[in-house]
């Protein structure tokens, strides 16, 4: 896949280059600002951007705000944000539009390299990808706790498998119950939740991002 890497870490740019490129994959363009990934992006349409969330020039937000933009003028586009930090106003915004082939990692918990060209792997090829830290973060900030106080324990965990994106099979496997209870409790999270029910993991996610950023 053609690969375009934001990030301000000379040696993270470099590092992720050589790794992409040991892995088949064509690195584009690697930049160190906001403004240049757009840039970047403009000229090589690349398949897969992956972006920093604080770039200069003001090392706060500039990554996601940028990587708005390209999901705004380029929806074709996959973002796979990497970074240290969970930006909670932004990452919402991103994840609460089409999240189809959009993802948010954090750095230090990405512990293997085949875990990450598998995630990059599956945002290319149109699924999502969130931590679950990023999931724990953004559940926190809403201030509309009153639903999600009406669902139980395994409830909760269900509704934190969906928002990474798994599938009913694969929520079963992680917390090792059978099919049949993974799809009672999400049902009972969409009534609860008052969310439309879909058999599209996608949609679930949205769905869920979009209540969590009313």
């Amino acid at each position: 896949m053609r690969v375009i890497l934001a990030d301000d870490s000379v040696l993270l740019r470099e590092g992720l280059a050589r790794l992409l490129a040991d892995a088949g994959h064509d690195v584009v363009a690697a930049v160190g600002d906001a403004a240049a990934l757009v840039a970047a992006v403009a000229e090589h349409r690349p398949d897969v951007a992956v972006v920093d969330v604080r770039m200069p020039p003001g090392h706060s937000d500039e990554g996601l705000r940028a990587a708005l933009e390209i999901r705004e003028r380029w929806p074709g586009v996959a973002i796979l944000v990497l970074s240290q930090y969970v930006e909670k106003t932004y990452a919402a915004k991103l994840l609460s539009g089409a999240t189809e082939r959009v993802g948010y990692l954090l750095k230090d918990r990405v512990s293997e390299v085949a875990e990450f060209l598998e995630s990059l792997a599956r945002v290319r090829g149109g699924g999502t990808v969130v931590d679950p830290e990023v999931v724990r973060q953004l559940l926190a900030r809403t201030t509309r706790a009153d639903p999600l106080r009406t669902l139980t324990e395994r409830e909760g965990e269900v509704l934190r498998q969906l928002a990474q994106g798994y599938a009913n099979t694969a929520i079963a496997g992680n917390l090792h119950v059978s099919l049949s209870t993974v799809e009672k409790h999400v049902n009972a999270i969409f009534d609860k939740l008052a969310l439309p029910r879909t058999p599209t993991y996608s949609r679930r996610v949205l769905a869920i991002l979009r209540y969590l950023d009313q």
